[in-house]
């Protein structure tokens, strides 16, 4: 038995010193230099510390090429793991200036016009959900991608070190069959040109890794046990750094079995938040809540415009099913949510053409929460419902006003000015509102009166009116049958036009607020 047990020691230390080994041949190769995907979990701290302890066995002389280490913060990172994150960034730095290494930490984020909150509360963006995951793009995978373009442009070829492992699961496996080259260690990048993937623990499994971090000391001072008791109170495990869509594909969610975003909605159930919760972290509670609201809201047809950002209507067919002596209206929901069903009487039915009318006098406002229980038949009869669009602007300023209430009253145990959203994205989401119609400027009172104190929001020069003239435009544009958001819509375009000498686009711009469909039903 002891023989079986030295030989396994001794197998997982060659593994270990052939991984170093590799590292170090694949360093001195060229000059093209590293840019290093870490996330915070297991597999990326592996190859790291890897990284680290293989430079620092070669000759100083040798190491003539940057080691770029980037960690992606999406601005909505569980608190307990960008914490994590940010102090092993620090101390991995410290270290390799006290060691002379050529390795620099960066921190990543999403452009504040693409944040988490921007999108959602700004724009209008439905949450994401498996089958319009849009956050992975905005969050992850664009600001990784702009720091390795940026690394190309620079030094014409770049090397995205990962710590991506086959025995992970078989459709990684496969994807990182599919970009390898017998008899190379360095794999293409699937999207970006000039950018080279290596992976110097993709042989490793699950115990390898855990093996190493448990018996090898962090050579910048972390305690890996720590980061193994991360991983049991969160149930979970990592949201890997992304760079490209086919290791996103691969990666699937992260909400359901890996900790990445507190406010993920794409799962039904966020296993890593209700883990460190049920682990003691009860301070968390209000997150998860909040994540669990926001989720529920998504689908409800109150909260959401009846048409697409640039204003196209579109319409969901609808099935009816024959139940004893009723008709029922089946409504299909996506993924793994239940189908609807409403009776069928409980529908008006109009024809096509006869949808403007009828909007126009039940005074239905396709903008706002108006709802109405109306079928239209398609030209072939089949029977439809309106589409969703964004989120309403009421319900984009109940979203908000949830967040800053959950913010207000969070006790981070070791940030007192830990924050949910980021002055910079309220500026913006402010910018958002006012050119969807928000004229009187909503935002910054909505914010002092839940925050009691007051942001330094500038003076929005543009185009604002009173309540009490927003009310008489809103009046004069009835009696005279115009749509109130057009006639709000085509101010705001004349007004940023106003001032200049060449007013190029502008007939463009007013043209294509007049063509929306709500219009012309």
């Amino acid at each position: 038995m002891s023989g079986i047990i030295s030989n396994l020691f001794e197998e997982k230390s060659n593994l270990v010193d052939q991984a170093k080994e590799e590292i170090k041949e694949v360093y001195l190769n060229d000059e093209r230099p590293w840019v290093l995907g870490y996330s915070g979990g297991k597999d990326s701290t592996v190859v790291v510390q890897l990284v680290f302890d293989a430079l620092s066995e070669l000759d100083p002389d040798l190491l003539t090429k940057k080691v770029y280490v980037i960690s992606s913060d999406t601005l909505v990172e569980t608190p307990l793991i960008i914490q994590s994150i940010n102090t092993t960034l620090r101390r991995i730095e410290e270290k390799a200036v006290e060691l002379n290494l050529p390795i620099e930490t960066h921190k990543v984020q999403p452009m504040v016009e693409q944040s988490f909150w921007v999108n959602i509360i700004g724009k209008g963006y439905p949450s994401p959900n498996q089958q319009f995951r849009w956050c992975t793009d905005r969050l992850k995978i664009d600001p990784a991608n702009q720091f390795i373009t940026e690394k190309v442009n620079s030094f014409g070829e770049v090397i995205m070190v990962l710590g991506v492992r086959e025995k992970e699961s078989s459709t990684r496996a496969n994807v990182i069959k599919s970009h390898s080259v017998d008899g190379r260690v360095l794999m293409r990048h699937s999207t970006l040109s000039n950018a080279y993937v290596y992976a110097p623990i993709k042989g490793f499994d699950l115990d390898d890794v855990w093996d190493y971090l448990l018996s090898v000391e962090s050579p910048w001072g972390d305690d890996n046990y720590e980061l193994y008791r991360l991983y049991s109170d969160s149930s979970s495990g990592e949201c890997p750094l992304v760079v490209d869509q086919t290791v996103k594909e691969s990666a699937g969610s992260c909400g359901n079995s890996r900790f990445g975003c507190w406010v993920c909605t794409v799962v039904n159930e966020d296993k890593a938040l209700t883990g460190f919760i049920n682990n003691g972290h009860d301070w968390m509670r209000p997150l998860l809540d909040f994540r669990n609201w926001l989720t529920s809201i998504r689908d409800d047809r109150t909260k959401r415009m009846k048409y697409r950002m640039g204003g196209q209507i579109y319409f969901n067919p609808v099935q009816i099913k024959q139940k004893n002596d009723e008709q029922f209206v089946l409504i299909p929901k996506k993924g793994s949510r239940l189908k609807q069903e409403i009776l069928l009487s409980e529908f008006e039915i109009l024809e096509r053409n006869e949808l403007k009318q009828y909007l126009k006098d039940n005074n239905i406002d396709l903008s706002t929460s108006d709802d109405p229980n109306i079928l239209i038949k398609d030209e072939n009869g089949n029977l439809c419902r309106l589409g969703l669009g964004p989120f309403t602007l009421e319900a984009r300023r109940e979203i908000l006003r949830r967040l800053l209430e959950v913010q207000k009253g969070l006790q981070h145990p070791s940030d007192e000015s830990y924050e949910l959203i980021q002055e910079s994205e309220l500026k913006e989401i402010r910018k958002h509102w006012f050119n969807d119609g928000d004229f009187e400027d909503s935002l910054p009172s909505l914010y002092s009166e839940i925050m009691e104190h007051s942001l330094n929001f500038e003076k929005d020069e543009r185009l604002l009116f009173s309540q009490d003239e927003l009310t008489q435009l809103e009046m004069m544009c009835k009696e005279e049958g115009l749509d109130f958001k057009t006639v709000k819509k085509l101010l705001l375009v004349e007004k940023e036009y106003t001032g200049l000498k060449v007013r190029r686009g502008l007939m463009d711009q007013l043209g294509s607020v007049l063509k929306q469909d709500y219009l012309h039903l």
